[in-house]
């Protein structure tokens, strides 16, 4: 075609119509797409429309001549494809055969723990992985090597806590006579509570775990570093869970976490709310993990709650968990877990703040909390003299289940108040 044919089309097609649909409609097409709609427009504007097209869309000649050839095909040889098989740039595989094993290779060797591998002992990230496959010779990028990784069914992965360590063979036989002991408290209309301090929080503008809703780049600002507050301090929150009731009682101590401690947050549970819900108890049933304020060896735990059962004429029994399974004591999963949910990306910037949202932590099943602040002290160190201790555990044990731990304390039947009591425990 002469140039002064293509001037004469030039003038004849208007381009900036074709480049106000071409702008209107690109933006909504794929490259295939965009291809015949290109070639569409040539056809339509006859002789020299597919000059005038590519200077109208920015598309080269050859790509508006292949879908010209496409519009007159009978049949849609390329299906759902944008290009035909084969077409484009080829991967990075493709130059390198043995990139796929020489990066599984290289984790390989990390997992398997070869002091020799280059990542044995660095972090296995994308980064370092293109770092080591590209001393070994290869060209390769952090998107090359995401892409391989997938392929190769490989993923970020955390450590899952399953080993637990050796099984003891009375394991089932512990945890039965634990759920055996509780459901005949239930049957015969007793209380039943599980007890455990939550994790001691500090007071102040710190950061708390989780995120909440804001104002989009508006968080909320805490401190950098986890330093205790003087004039706050931490709290240590001790919960008692009633099992029948569903119902939580939290006492906020902002003194040390000491088993005088666990005992009175009992004893304000039991004057608050569990008195009056079983006000012909004769009997309370504890459950608690085995270590921590109110483990089966603390001596003041026996003494506090011996005081407490002469003090309420209840028969209190204490069944502890056996060691290492503390995550299932009950108040662990049906109380401290939708407290933590509740106050989620909530700094815990004063006591007020954290009574408030433990006292309207709350569940579809008909969890309710009540929540107090024990503004108490409660000193380290108390030491209990040999003859309480004796006082206490002078009856003889029965056998139990080796690991398991049940302590029992009975209501003075003296007159004047020295301490009966029976306490009873395996190691």
């Amino acid at each position: 075609m002469r140039r002064d044919e293509v001037s004469l089309s030039e003038r004849v097609i208007d381009v900036d119509d074709i480049r106000a649909r071409w702008q209107q409609a690109s933006r909504f097409l794929d490259e295939r797409g965009r291809r015949l709609f290109a070639a569409n427009e040539a056809l339509a504007q006859g002789y020299g429309g597919v000059t005038a097209t590519a200077k109208a869309t920015g598309l080269a000649r050859s790509s508006i001549n292949r879908g010209i050839k496409e519009l007159g095909c009978s049949r849609d040889e390329l299906g759902g494809r944008i290009r035909r098989r084969g077409g484009g740039r080829k991967s990075a595989v493709a130059h390198q055969p043995d990139l796929p094993a020489a990066l599984e290779r290289l984790i390989q060797d990390a997992i398997r723990g070869d002091p020799s591998s280059p990542l044995r002992w660095v972090s296995r990230s994308q980064r370092q992985l293109v770092k080591a496959l590209a001393a070994q010779g290869f060209k390769v990028s952090q998107w090359v090597v995401a892409n391989l990784l997938r392929t190769l069914s490989y993923s970020c992965q955390a450590n899952r806590k399953t080993r637990e360590g050796r099984q003891h063979p009375d394991r089932d036989a512990q945890f039965r006579h634990i759920n055996e002991t509780v459901q005949a408290a239930l049957a015969a209309g007793e209380p039943a509570i599980s007890v455990d301090t939550k994790k001691k929080e500090l007071v102040g503008d710190f950061k708390n775990g989780g995120r909440e809703l804001r104002p989009k780049g508006d968080p909320e600002l805490v401190r950098v570093h986890d330093f205790k507050i003087p004039e706050l301090g931490k709290v240590a929150p001790y919960g008692v869970y009633d099992i029948a009731a569903n119902h939580g009682w939290v006492s906020v101590g902002v003194s040390a976490d000491t088993a005088a401690f666990a005992v009175e947050s009992i004893r304000r549970w039991w004057y608050k709310l569990g008195q009056a819900r079983y006000p012909q108890a004769k009997a309370l049933t504890i459950t608690a993990d085995c270590g921590g304020s109110n483990g089966p060896q603390v001596k003041l735990w026996k003494r506090e709650l011996q005081r407490l059962a002469n003090e309420t004429g209840l028969t209190i029994t204490v069944a502890h968990l056996p060691p290492g399974t503390s995550k299932w004591n009950r108040i662990e999963h049906k109380l401290f877990a939708f407290i933590t949910m509740n106050w989620r990306g909530k700094p815990l910037v004063s006591h007020q703040v954290i009574v408030q949202l433990i006292g309207a932590t709350t569940t579809d099943t008909g969890l309710r909390v009540c929540c107090e602040i024990d503004s108490n002290l409660y000193p380290k160190g108390v030491e209990v003299s040999d003859a309480e201790l004796q006082a206490i555990s002078s009856c003889s044990t029965r056998p139990w289940l080796a690991g398991e731990s049940v302590l029992e304390f009975r209501v003075d039947s003296v007159t004047g108040g020295s301490i009966q009591g029976r306490g009873e425990h395996r190691p």
